[in-house]
């Protein structure tokens, strides 16, 4: 008796399928031959470790008892205090989350029906707009950060500006507008005006607003200004341990939500995702809110000399915030190559010269013609020479 015909299992998401599972995927091989000394400045890191006593090798189960154990949901108890006496958030709305990424990912799980559009501010992190794909949305690309200044002029307000900017892209399937204070990649602080603005647009457009603030602590110019405030009854605001004290590895942020009801509808989200960040990095978030001011204030001061460095190196300015410097090298790209392989090829030459930078076109599709180089990704000497490196190729184009 013969055996009936098998069938493949079926093919996997076309929405997963149609992502990138890497922004640096074209140079994957050539990063992997790199010999000699390497600069690594294309993944938003730090060199330093963590504050003393805020290192998960401090706690151990005979100072916890049961921190192999499951956790809240929403987060450990310890944490959701010290958000509360060193941050100000409501523990009946903020969600503990795996890193500001898991909390992003839970939020649109949580807001978004498939179709629904979000506009992203552009140039944006990186990973914003496939969280969106993930979650069925799709991503509305609105040059921004770098056009504000040419706008204002032009319209002779911030409140004007934003809306000619970002008005035209707002239709009846838009359900939240993303932006990201300071900002990676161009490190610009957004200021009251302007974020006043947002504020009066998206209630106008009935839009929730998606406020990712995880350099907030990483101001070197001005000072940082939440989004809530301006409009607290439809503020998202996602933050994370990651930047601020150099915890990307221990995968703990947050997300503050505007009522209690989201709050909970979030947190199912999350708890089917990852059920909740590990115990033992909450614990250590705890213990950093607490004592970790004096290794933040240190950071803070090199991470800023590290970024006018480098800024001058490259005769930018020096950035506001953040850990990111977008560098313009359009006119270093063959032009008579697409603008992507134009792009590609650039970052093969830098990666021959042991260089590893992130494309622009990563960060919005209008931006193409950038690279976008982190400043703290390795101690401030080897970035130094990274950055002499770019600016020597860029001088003999």
């Amino acid at each position: 008796m013969s055996s009936p015909p098998q069938r493949p299992p079926p093919p996997v998401s076309s929405r997963i399928a149609a992502m990138s599972g890497s922004v640096f995927s074209r140079l994957g091989p050539a990063i992997a031959a790199i010999e000699g000394e390497c600069f690594p400045l294309h993944v938003g890191d730090t060199w330093r470790t963590p504050a003393r006593g805020a290192h998960l090798s401090d706690f151990s189960e005979a100072t916890h008892p049961g921190l192999h154990r499951y956790t809240r949901p929403e987060g450990h108890p310890a944490l959701l205090a010290a958000l509360h006496d060193h941050r100000g958030c409501d523990p009946a709305r903020t969600l503990v989350t795996a890193g500001a990424t898991g909390g992003l990912h839970a939020v649109l799980s949580t807001l978004l029906d498939p179709g629904d559009e979000v506009v992203v501010l552009t140039p944006c992190w990186p990973l914003f707009p496939g969280i969106v794909r993930a979650n069925g949305g799709r991503p509305v690309f609105v040059p921004f950060y770098d056009r504000l200044a040419e706008a204002v002029a032009a319209h002779g307000s911030e409140a004007a500006a934003v809306r000619a900017l970002i008005a035209p892209h707002l239709g009846p399937g838009t359900k939240a507008l993303y932006l990201n204070t300071p900002s990676n990649p161009t490190g610009r602080v957004l200021g009251e005006a302007v974020l006043a603005a947002l504020a009066a647009l998206a209630r106008e457009a009935g839009l929730w607003l998606l406020s990712d603030e995880v350099y907030d602590a990483l101001v070197y110019a001005g000072a940082h200004r939440p989004m809530a405030p301006f409009a607290p009854e439809r503020t998202v605001t996602a933050w994370s341990f990651s930047k601020a004290y150099g915890m990307a590895g221990a995968r703990c942020g947050t997300v503050e939500l505007p009522t209690v009801a989201l709050r909970d509808h979030v947190r199912k989200a999350a708890m089917h995702a990852v059920y909740h960040a590990p115990t033992v990095a909450q614990l250590a978030g705890a213990r950093l809110l607490e004592t970790g001011g004096d290794w933040l204030a240190e950071t803070r001061a090199l991470y800023a000399a590290a970024g006018a460095e480098a800024a001058a190196t490259l005769g930018l300015p020096m950035p506001a915030g953040g850990t990111f410097l977008l560098v313009d090298v359009g006119a270093a790209l063959d032009p008579d190559l697409p603008e992507d392989d134009a792009l590609t090829a650039f970052l093969l030459d830098c990666v021959a010269q042991g260089l590893i930078l992130a494309p622009g076109s990563a960060c919005g599709p209008a931006h193409g013609r950038s690279v976008r180089l982190c400043f703290t990704a390795a101690p401030p000497a080897q970035v130094q020479r990274g950055v002499e490196r770019l600016a020597a190729l860029l001088q003999s184009r």
